[in-house]
This record gives structure tokens, C-alpha cells and sequence, in this order.
């Protein structure tokens, strides 16, 4: 195994280790709804019983930008299997349309603003850096919390560690 792979597989166990977020800070997340980037509305509780994986991102953040072809991977290959991909703009509405129309992304996206921030406190990232994602599995549990840029390959260890389709 070559050292950049050890490195990689100590931090995701690191990540793995972390505090347990509390069960009510699970549930800001599961009443949480936020609007499209076209309108539409996203409300969590209708992913509940799926796999989520939930990623919080911004246009001007440039780890953001590069992972976010790698998270539309993991979504289009795992889709099938129950997993759905949600991207959360830390961010304004035109500057995430604008972004979209040129670099589009199959999974969906919900404009969380400023709230956003508040979210990923709630949900034990009080620093409130970018990028952040976190798994939920399909009772609403999360079960792996990641700060900064993440990939396919890293993505799909963490799937295959947590036993998911």
C-alpha cells in the first residue's frame, strides 16, 4: 500500500471516529427544506429511507468545484442502489444558477444560504468550512462526517466500509 493510501485510509478512520452528532441535530436535518435552484422545493424528510449523501458547498470554493464531478459520479453509479446525492450552496441563488447553467450536475442542488451554516453547526461542524459532507443512512442516522475536498474512490471505501449497496 503506498503512502499517500495509508494517509488516505487514516484520515477517513479519523473521520469515522468523530462525535456522534446528537439525535436532535439528525432531526434539523431531516425537517430541513430548502428551494432549488428552479423553484422546486427539496424537503429532507422526503429522502428519508435512503441512503444520503449530503454535501455542502459554494461557488466560490475551490475544492468544492473540483469534488463536485466526482460526487455526480458516485450519485449517477449508486442511484439505483438507493443512494441519493444532495448538494447544499452555501451560497446566493443567481451566483448557484449561474454556476449550474455552466458546469450542470445530475444530482439535486438546494440553495441553503447563510442557513446552511447554521445547519452544519447543528450538525458538528462548528467551524463551518468548505467543503463539508456527511452519510445518513436509510433510518436518518449519519454515520461518517468528512471536512474538506473528497473523491470517487474515497467515497465509494467509505460506501463499501458502512456496508451499503
Amino acid at each position: 500500500m503506498t503512502q499517500r493510501a495509508l494517509t488516505r485510509r487514516h484520515v477517513l478512520l479519523a473521520a469515522a471516529a468523530a462525535v456522534a452528532v446528537p439525535a436532535h441535530a439528525e432531526e434539523a436535518l431531516w425537517s430541513a427544506s430548502f428551494k432549488t435552484p428552479d423553484g422546486a422545493d427539496l424537503a429532507f424528510q422526503a429522502l428519508r429511507g435512503r441512503w444520503l449523501l449530503l454535501n455542502f458547498w459554494a461557488t466560490w470554493c475551490a475544492p468544492c468545484i473540483k469534488e463536485m464531478p466526482e460526487l455526480d459520479r458516485f450519485y449517477r453509479e449508486h442511484q439505483a442502489k438507493g443512494w441519493q446525492v444532495v448538494g447544499l450552496a452555501i451560497d446566493g441563488p443567481t451566483p448557484v444558477r449561474q454556476f449550474l447553467a455552466r458546469r450542470p450536475v445530475t444530482y439535486p442542488i438546494g440553495l441553503a444560504g447563510l442557513n446552511g451554516n447554521d445547519l452544519m453547526a447543528k450538525l458538528g461542524h462548528a467551524k463551518r468550512t468548505l467543503p463539508f459532507t456527511l452519510i445518513a443512512n436509510p433510518s436518518g442516522k449519519i454515520v461518517w462526517r468528512h471536512l474538506g475536498e473528497t473523491d470517487f474512490a474515497a467515497l465509494n471505501e467509505r460506501r463499501k466500509a458502512l456496508r451499503a449497496p
